[in-house]
């Protein structure tokens, strides 16, 4: 069942969104080398709860932290812990969910740690630009498949890999909703995108093999052959022209400044 939103339900999304990207770019400010992804996840944790709202993820199918933390060649669902510690040239997806007024906002972000290979900050802006290119994809009328057609064609012409299994989803009274959202797929096929429907759209992006291993600690998500992974996500609403972006990345690129991708 897909639920169409009123706009009064899209704009209690947005609030929840919006606090969602406020999160990514406190993140933001202390990511670096010696950092822990714990020390994410407390401030992350924190912020949150200081405006009034819970984090989304903690708890959901026994999850155990406030976000996700997916380090280097970890695709999603990274677990945050004081033994990861972050390194020059590293980068950290941070994926954060968060719960207010009945509603859930959702989003992610792949940063930089200090100086990074310049193939690897190409492999982030791709991610980023597809994702922007399936949003454009995305209004009435159009189907699915356009979307992660948009997503699949950008990253496979510049030798990329796209993630399979993970895919994004719904988004609304619960995390999770239909209809599924691959970042792959075919022109003109799929579900037909209907105004009021909020989805939230996130490429998984691998540089070398799209396959993935999973840890023992049913969460940790790795690219098969261990290479980098990079995934940004937003939640939107379909609009009968332009898809009404949720979640925001302007907070977090005023923090990164000259640095953003």
């Amino acid at each position: 069942m897909i639920y169409l939103k009123s706009d009064e339900e899209i704009e209690l999304l947005r609030i929840s969104n919006q606090i969602v990207a406020k999160t990514l770019a406190e993140v933001a400010k202390i990511i670096a080398p010696g950092v822990t992804t714990e020390d994410l996840n407390k401030l992350a944790e924190t912020f949150i709860r200081d405006n009034g709202a819970v984090p989304g993820f903690l708890g959901y199918h026994n999850f155990p932290k406030s976000i996700c933390t997916s380090v280097n060649d970890e695709v999603v669902h990274g677990i945050p812990s004081d033994n990861v510690v972050l390194k020059e040239g590293d980068v950290v997806s941070v994926d954060c969910g968060v719960y207010k007024n009945g509603f859930h906002g959702d989003s992610a972000y792949t940063f930089c740690v200090g100086e990074v290979k310049p193939e690897i900050i190409e492999l982030l802006r791709t991610t980023k630009e597809s994702l922007y290119k399936g949003i454009e994809q995305a209004q009435e009328g159009r189907r699915l498949g356009d979307v992660g057609f948009a997503i699949q064609n950008h990253c496979e012409q510049r030798g990329y890999s796209v993630v399979r299994e993970m895919i994004g989803h719904g988004v609304g009274r619960d995390l999770h909703e239909a209809p599924e959202v691959p970042n792959y797929g075919r022109r003109g096929n799929g579900v037909m995108l209907k105004s009021g429907m909020t989805i939230a759209i996130e490429p998984m992006i691998n540089l070398g093999k799209r396959q993935l291993s999973f840890d023992k600690d049913g969460w940790t998500t790795r690219s098969v052959d261990r290479k980098v992974s990079a995934h940004f996500e937003h939640s939107i609403a379909i609009r009968r022209g332009k898809a009404d972006i949720l979640s925001s990345f302007e907070y977090i690129e005023q923090v990164l400044g000259n640095k953003a991708l």
